[in-house]
């Protein structure tokens, strides 16, 4: 199971989503014109501005559980491909949600966002998946024409 590469995709994958669980993602500041300077962090269970970012905590946490789920389908190739897929859409699925959320905050909010370097996790995690997915094929293709040797 760990002798394979994309055991070792799966696996920084399920690192990157769980740090990404813990680290904010948005950072919103007041406008320069406002008495006070705030700061708000937004990370994947909401904070100052947002309390129902519910949606963006869904994904957060399902990235990185449907990698470690993956990591242990290694005799189911074909499922292991597919719920890949699923798990890299919904990598993507998570920057649509983003958006929503900052939108909502800043509208709320009247302040400026800043996003922070840990946002592109999502995105890291989206190519790391796709390279699971391609050497989870090619280990099928491989055991498939091991078998019409046969």
């Amino acid at each position: 199971m760990i002798q394979r590469i994309q055991t070792i995709y799966l696996l920084l994958i399920v690192a990157l989503g769980t740090a990404l669980v813990w680290l904010p993602v948005v950072e919103f500041v007041s406008p320069a014109e406002a008495a006070e300077l705030q700061i708000w962090d937004m990370s994947a269970f909401g904070g100052a501005p947002l309390q129902g970012s519910w949606g963006l905590a869904v994904a957060t946490v399902l990235i990185p559980l449907l990698a470690l789920i993956d990591i242990f389908l290694y005799k189911k190739r074909i499922l292991q491909a597919r719920l890949n897929v699923f798990t890299a859409l919904l990598c993507l699925g998570y920057y649509g949600v983003l958006a929503i959320y900052i939108w909502q905050a800043k509208m709320g909010l009247s302040a400026d966002w800043h996003i922070l370097p840990w946002a592109s996790f999502p995105a890291v995690c989206f190519v790391l998946t796709l390279m699971a997915t391609r050497r989870i094929l090619q280990d099928e293709a491989l055991v498939r024409a091991a078998d019409r040797i046969r």
